[in-house]
This record gives C-alpha cells, sequence and structure tokens, in this order.
C-alpha cells in the first residue's frame, strides 16, 4: 500500500472484485450501477478522450461539481494519467471559482452543468493556462465540449495500450495528485499539495483498525471536495471493493438512509444535530405512554454507553432490560432513522457536540469523531468500542502527535501535504524543520493518547486587559440550548466578550405564541424586549461555569441565517469569522 498509486490501488480492486457494485446513482425511481469493470472500462475510454484533449501527466484537471459518478470518473481518471486534480465547491461564488482556476494553473475544467459553465466561460479568454471546457449536462451551448462525448470519442481513439501502460508506471506514490484551497477562513484560499501517498493513507490506517470490507455501502453525502469525504469515502471503499451511492442532497437524506441502508456514512456535527432533533421532534407527537417508553429505553442506552466507557458491564437485570428496550423500541427508531445496517457514523470538519454523540451511542449508533486538516487528512478518530466523548480519538497508525510548549498541535507522517503551491514562506511557517506539521489547533492529550481539540490559534480572543478567551468551547456550551442555533463570540482590544446568536427560530416562536409575544415578522421578535430578557436568562443560566473575563456581558439576536451563498459559512459549514465580523460591524460596533 505504500508504494501504490491511487491507479494501481485501483487496479488491484478491480481484479478482486471485478463483477461487485462500484459506483451508483438515482436514475429515475430506480438506481443505476457501474461495476468495478465497467468503472475502469469507462476510465480507459475518458483517459484517451482527455489525452485527444491535450492533458498530459502533471497538468492540472479543475472539477467543479457537485457529487455524482462523473466527478469520480474525471478524479480516476486523471489519477491514472498522473494528472493533478483541483477539486472546487460548486457554491463558490465566480471570483473564488476563477482565483483557484488561475492560481492552479488548470488546464482543463469540468463542470457540472449550465449553471456552473455560465459561471465559468469566461475564463477561456480570462486565465492563459486554461484551453477546455468540459461539461457533465450538455448545455445548450455549441461551443461546449460534452463529458459523454469525449467517452465515446476516446472509445474510437487508441494510441496504444503500452502508451497508456509507460503512462501508469511513470507515476510515483510521492507524486501530487490533487490540490485542494483551504476554505479560507482567515484569508485568501491556498492551495494544499497532497501525493497519493498521503490520499491512500487514510484508507489503508482504517482497515487496520476497524473492519470494512467489499460488502460494506458508503452513502456519499459530504462534498468530494472536502478532504474528509475524499479520503474517507472515496479512496477508502474504492479500496476495499465496497459500494458507494452518491446522495441528491440534504432534502433527500433522510429518505435515503432509510431506503438505501447504508453500512458506513460520514457528515458534519450539523447534520447529526439535525437528526437527533428530528428524532425527538417525532417523538414528541407520540401517545404519552409511548413517549415514556422510549425515554425509559433512551436512559438505559446511556446507562450502557456510561459502563462501557468506564470499563465496566451491566448488572445482568439492567443488562437483559435494555437488550429487550432495544430490541423492541430502539431497534425501530434506528431502523426508521439510519436503515438499520448502520454500523457506524462518521463525524469531522468541526467540534462534535458530546450530547449528540452520547445520543446517538445510548440509541446504538456510534459515532466515531475524527480530527484533520485538508493540509493533513485524518490525523486521530475514535474507534468502534473505544469512544471518548469529548475527544477526537486517537492518533492514526503511523501519525504522531505532539503537544507544543505553547499548546499547539503538531502532527507528522506520510498523510501530511507536500507544500502550498507556490508559497514557499507559508510551507517552512507549517512545516518545521524536524517536518512537524503545525495545525494551528490548541490541544491536549490524555494520559490514554486520546487527542483533545480546545480551539484554533487564530481564533482565541484577546481582551484588552490582556486576558485571552478561547471561543468554541463556549461557543458549543451555548449551542446546547434549545434556543440558540449559532452564536459567535468577539472582543479583541474590548474590555469584555460580546456576542452575535442566532435563535433557534422554530423553538423562539413556539415560545413566543405560547406566552402571547406581538410580532409581524423576525425582526421585530429578535427585537421584543422580552426574547432579549429569555436570551440573557439562558446565558446567564449557562455560563455558570465560566470566569468573570469569559461571560459575556453583551449581545445582539440576528434575524438571518448564516449560509455559504451570503459568504458567513465555508463549503463545509465552518463559520467564517472574519466575514461576520465585516458584515455586521455596525452591529458589533453598537454593543
Amino acid at each position: 500500500m505504500d508504494d501504490l498509486t491511487i491507479h494501481a490501488m485501483l487496479s488491484n480492486t478491480v481484479k478482486r472484485f471485478g463483477d461487485r457494485r462500484s459506483l451508483g446513482h438515482k436514475k429515475g425511481e430506480g438506481y443505476d450501477y457501474l461495476t468495478y469493470t465497467e468503472l475502469m472500462d469507462v476510465i480507459q475510454r475518458l483517459r484517451r478522450g482527455f489525452h485527444q484533449l491535450g492533458l498530459n501527466r502533471g497538468d492540472r484537471l479543475a472539477i467543479l461539481s457537485e457529487n455524482r459518478v462523473e466527478w469520480a470518473l474525471c478524479d480516476l481518471t486523471a489519477q491514472s494519467m498522473g494528472v493533478v486534480t483541483v477539486p472546487i465547491y460548486p457554491t463558490l461564488p465566480s471570483n473564488q471559482i476563477h482565483y483557484i482556476v488561475r492560481d492552479s494553473g488548470s488546464k482543463i475544467l469540468v463542470v457540472s452543468d449550465e449553471k456552473q459553465y455560465l459561471k465559468t466561460a469566461s475564463l477561456l479568454k480570462e486565465v492563459e493556462t486554461l484551453d477546455k471546457i468540459v461539461v457533465m449536462d450538455p448545455p445548450p451551448h455549441n461551443d461546449a465540449i460534452i463529458l459523454k462525448e469525449l467517452m465515446e470519442d476516446g472509445a474510437t481513439s487508441d494510441p496504444g495500450d503500452e502508451f497508456f501502460s509507460e503512462m501508469e508506471r511513470a507515476i510515483r506514490p510521492d507524486d501530487d495528485a490533487t490540490i485542494i484551497y483551504t476554505s479560507g477562513t482567515t484569508g485568501e484560499p491556498k492551495g494544499v499539495c497532497l501525493s497519493h501517498r498521503a490520499l491512500l493513507h487514510t484508507a489503508k490506517a482504517a482497515t487496520s483498525l476497524i473492519h470494512l470490507d467489499e460488502t460494506d455501502v458508503f452513502l456519499s453525502f459530504l462534498p468530494l471536495c472536502h478532504i474528509v469525504e475524499r479520503v474517507a469515502g472515496h479512496y477508502l471503499p474504492l479500496y476495499i471493493g465496497a459500494q458507494i451511492i452518491y446522495s441528491e442532497g440534504v432534502f433527500a437524506i433522510a429518505g435515503e438512509l432509510a431506503n438505501l441502508k447504508p453500512t458506513v456514512f460520514l457528515c458534519v456535527p450539523r447534520l447529526y444535530e439535525n437528526m437527533r432533533e428530528k428524532i425527538l421532534e417525532g417523538v414528541s407527537k407520540l401517545p404519552e405512554s409511548q413517549q415514556k417508553m422510549f425515554h425509559h429505553a433512551l436512559n438505559l442506552g446511556y446507562r450502557k454507553t456510561e459502563s462501557l466507557q468506564k470499563g465496566k458491564g451491566l448488572n445482568p437485570v439492567v443488562s437483559l432490560e435494555h437488550h429487550l428496550a432495544d430490541r423492541l423500541i430502539l431497534r425501530k427508531v434506528r431502523e426508521k432513522a439510519t436503515g438499520g445496517r448502520t454500523r457506524f457514523f462518521v463525524s469531522g470538519g468541526a467540534p462534535l457536540n458530546p450530547r449528540t454523540c452520547a445520543f446517538f451511542q445510548a440509541l446504538g449508533v456510534d459515532i466515531l469523531e475524527g480530527y484533520g486538516l485538508t493540509e493533513f487528512p485524518v490525523i486521530s478518530v475514535n474507534r468502534p468500542g473505544r469512544i471518548r466523548s469529548g475527544s477526537v480519538g486517537e492518533p492514526l497508525p503511523d501519525i504522531e502527535v505532539r503537544i507544543s510548549e505553547e499548546g499547539e498541535i503538531l502532527a507528522r507522517g506520510p498523510s501530511r501535504m507536500r507544500c502550498y503551491l507556490g508559497l514557499d514562506q507559508e510551507t517552512n511557517a507549517a512545516i518545521d524543520a524536524e517536518r512537524w506539521f503545525h495545525t494551528g489547533d490548541i490541544g491536549k492529550l490524555d494520559s490514554n493518547g486520546y487527542l483533545y481539540i480546545t480551539d484554533r490559534i487564530k481564533d482565541i480572543i484577546v481582551l484588552a486587559n490582556g486576558k485571552k478567551v478561547a471561543p468554541q468551547p463556549i461557543e458549543a456550551m451555548l449551542k446546547e440550548s434549545p434556543l440558540i442555533a449559532e452564536t459567535v463570540l468577539l472582543g479583541d482590544e474590548q474590555n469584555s466578550i460580546t456576542a452575535l446568536i442566532l435563535p433557534s427560530f422554530d423553538t423562539l416562536t413556539d415560545w413566543a405564541n405560547k406566552f402571547h409575544v406581538n410580532y409581524k415578522d423576525l425582526h421585530e421578535l429578535v427585537t421584543n424586549s422580552e426574547v432579549k430578557r429569555l436570551y440573557k436568562q439562558e446565558i446567564d443560566m449557562l455560563s455558570d461555569c465560566l470566569a468573570d473575563f469569559e461571560r459575556i456581558k453583551r449581545f445582539v439576536l440576528l434575524e438571518t441565517p448564516f449560509t455559504i451563498e451570503t459568504g458567513e459559512l465555508t463549503p463545509t459549514l465552518k463559520v467564517k469569522r472574519k466575514v461576520i465580523a465585516e458584515k455586521y460591524s455596525e452591529l458589533i460596533k453598537s454593543m
């Protein structure tokens, strides 16, 4: 595995599991699948088509698309040619797409549909390196190159098997396989160069820790542009010969989980939190006797989880009671919510609320929270049966982790990035002379080797009196309130901490209607004096454990949710503090 390229890995899988399903997607009322043999056949045809367009080893192929079979085909074809892929989130605005295509020096850009084509057509004139734009879904433009036609052309064009065999042999494990751009939460995105070896390390490490095989079914929901989905939801299942089915998106996910019955699912914490809320909302509509039965069963699940974490077993009576409760109640809830075959969820990209983790464990589904960065995919992860709530688990095999004197998490190992594209100074600042990567995250290792993240160095708030406040733990604590959907703490060079708070409007409007609060719209609701009093009481109650300088002295309730489209969230739903601080600067000044 250490000496494999991505194409060599896939070739091994095709030899072992050629007749098994590889990639699947919704088609009409059912699903269409490619076997591993068919997948390789398409790759061989498509690379002949790309070769005709002038794509050669070392060139950059940008992919601007949602998750779909064609995304995987373009990536895997590029890897068979020694071409470097540049994934771009389809939700990004035109100016950021232009920046990435130009900065990466991409030669060909593949886009999903007419919407993305219209966002990028001008790049052919504006970016010197860009030669062609290829479209997956045919747009009404005569000059567009259609991906399907490129595959058909490749079926009739063959420079010879030996030509492509030599091309494959020339690719080395330490060659760049992809350039992934950081989300830009603290400035301009940087191109992260990752090798074949770096991208395949997670597959090797995961299969040494967790039983995974060709019978597993992965539901691909996180963007393939995201490093976690790329290594753990794309290359990992291809490595073991498993099946990947592409989700149709957030509005379809509940039905897909129930009907497709995946065994493994990766996502960001926000979706798991929403799932928990939906399950509890559904239970709240049941007759009171059934509600009591569910909560009693769930409490037994909590007791079992707590006992396991302490290394103890349940006493026989409680164990039998839990077994019956699971069989009669919890299993039915799992089947409705997850399909009933899910062995575990995987969470990454942002901190997972310990309450959510404990809820699903009690329900009978482990959430394995992990930790990694674009520059260093999957540094650590919790293992089934060895979960420590609040931690991001133990480092993967071959990954070393230590904490610097300043409290920063440092890591080194085979999955670390090679460099930031064209940014020597930034690369040298991130990777020291001993090859340690400086993550920018503050954390700790406990005596059992579990890693805990406490905050981002760049997010630390320094008050005017020099006191330092780590905002993330406080924000996570506040979001445990059913009244609060999101919160952003501020206070650099100020006398005290202030906050922008986005209410959970379903909960707030229910409260307002119950207590006859008069309002015409959301603006009137969030500025209502009774509502402000309610939130102050909630914040004060949750802040009991905080030092005085950490407490929120002033806050403003927002009426508009943060979104990717308006720029406050990254494509993986992380808050862009700098953007929010600029957008709400007048409100912040008023505090």
